[in-house]
């Protein structure tokens, strides 16, 4: 038993010695930092930078949210003939611009047309000249 004992924990000590950089299965491993090469340092071409002064408006035409935009999406693609021609044909050119800020706002009149004509809308199609609406209440489920 005591021989048994004595063996195994050699035989643990061998494997584990074996784990070590010195060991058995030591080998050669890439150095992480020399897998690429740092750039060298740039010097800018022009020492004569002053800060901005206080109050004077910004040098760059765009906002950082346009920047930011542009960033992300690239900017203003050319347009296919396809979609300039939809746009054509939807009115474009009499768009009313910043409607979709409009639409929300609370000053912005509108008319409730009631239910009807949710009902006309919601109403099955294929109906055709026999389709109407009903005004009332409806019941039922």
């Amino acid at each position: 038993m005591r021989k048994s004992l004595i063996l195994a924990v050699s035989a643990s000590a061998m494997l584990l010695s074996a784990c070590g950089s010195t060991g058995l299965l030591s080998r050669d491993r890439p150095d992480e930092y020399a897998v690429t090469r740092s750039a060298p340092l740039v010097i800018p071409p022009d020492f004569a930078l002053t800060p901005p002064a206080p109050g004077t408006p910004a040098t760059t035409s765009d906002s950082a949210s346009e920047q930011t935009l542009r960033a992300l999406f690239g900017g203003a693609a050319p347009r296919s003939p396809t979609e300039t021609s939809l746009l054509q044909r939807a009115g474009a050119a009499r768009a009313e611009v910043g409607i979709r800020s409009s639409v929300g706002d609370p000053q912005t009149n509108v008319v409730d047309k009631g239910t009807v004509t949710r009902d006309i809308l919601a109403a099955p199609s294929g109906a055709g000249q026999f389709a109407q609406a009903v005004a009332g209440n409806r019941t039922g489920g």
